[in-house]
């Protein structure tokens, strides 16, 4: 079978490898499509902490079972499925409480075990989801994104009653707008980035009004608006974002993170307790493919208004080149297998 190997920071082949066979509990993947993410291009340069090389990347990937391993019924043979990248333990404090995501012995498919950019991958039977016939595959291989934005709004439990303020207008930030007016119906949202082609792709995306921060300062300009926001999501990730994020929110508002700098940031305790803000963080997601499935069968998102690219696997460079240099008009770039 052919693979798309990192064998080392900017080292990228397509290799020969011998199709896996199942082991227990697991069943192998025949891949035909897979998402590029921002992650994959980290492990590409060398800038993902957690990955190990030589490395297989991609955890957004769609396709059928070919083959099960002992204990795993065989009528799964054939089904369409989209498979969890999170590989847990199922007994540590994290998995007992119900937040796998973040195992104490937690294994990422694409990051620390071989992911899904190959035409076969094994996995855990119970991390192989079954899509129903109405969602295209197309649209079943934009799942685990929006299991990102699925984990984080769980936290924050939106309501009509938030004014949401979403930072960054990239896949994590549209994929969280198009849950906070799909499916939780938030009063209004605001989107802030940089880049007016990516506000655009928020407009289309289900946002009330976008503002390019570039060269004004938010919490005058919200302010002037009369907007407090009482909902503050963070899918940026830059270390100035949440001391400015604490100083604009409304009193009583939450505000999540979904990513991470590992540049340092400044807060004020102060500023937090004085409104009794929530933070939440969010890393992957906890078991929220059924959830996210269900959103996609009844219309309440639109994955495909996020999908502007796809290519062959065999052009994976110049998927992945584009997907990081053109922030204006690239959004999710899909690989064929």
């Amino acid at each position: 079978m052919k693979s798309v190997v990192i064998q080392q920071p900017e080292v990228l082949v397509i290799e020969d490898r011998p199709v896996p066979q199942p082991q227990a509990g697991e069943v192998r993947l025949r891949v035909e499509s897979a998402g590029i993410c921002g992650s994959d291009v980290h492990i590409y340069r060398g800038h993902n902490p957690f990955a190990k090389y030589p490395r297989v990347i991609g955890h957004e990937f769609f396709g059928r079972i070919d083959a099960v391993g002992e204990g795993v019924d065989t009528s799964r043979v054939g089904q369409r499925v989209v498979g969890d990248p999170v590989v847990s333990c199922g007994h540590c404090y994290p998995c007992s409480v119900g937040r796998p995501n973040v195992c104490t012995s937690l294994q990422v498919i694409g990051v620390h075990r071989d992911g899904g950019f190959s035409e076969y991958i094994t996995l855990p039977a119970k991390n192989a989801h079954i899509i129903p016939d109405s969602i295209p595959d197309r649209e079943a291989t934009m799942i685990e994104p929006f299991t990102i934005a699925a984990n984080i709004c769980s936290q924050m439990n939106p309501g009509p009653l938030d004014v949401a303020l979403v930072y960054g207008a990239g896949p994590m930030g549209l994929t969280s707008i198009q849950a906070l007016r799909g499916v939780y119906g938030v009063k209004e949202i605001i989107v802030a980035d940089r880049i007016d082609e990516r506000l655009a792709m928020a407009k289309e995306n289900g946002a009330d009004r976008v503002i390019n921060n570039t060269d004004i300062d938010l919490t005058a300009e919200l302010a002037k608006l009369g907007i407090r926001p009482t909902l503050i999501i963070d899918a940026a990730c830059h270390p100035s974002i949440l001391p400015e994020a604490i100083g604009l929110a409304s009193p009583a508002a939450r505000i999540g993170i979904m990513g991470f700098s590992s540049d340092p940031c400044v807060i004020n305790q102060q500023g937090i307790t004085s409104k009794e803000l929530t933070i939440y963080s969010s890393r992957l997601n906890s078991n929220r493919f059924p959830m996210v499935i269900d959103w996609m069968n009844s219309k309440k998102i639109h994955p495909e208004k996020l999908i502007t690219h796809q290519f062959d696997y065999t052009q994976v460079v110049e998927a992945m080149e584009i997907f990081e240099k053109d922030p204006k008009f690239c959004c999710k770039v899909l690989l064929k297998f």
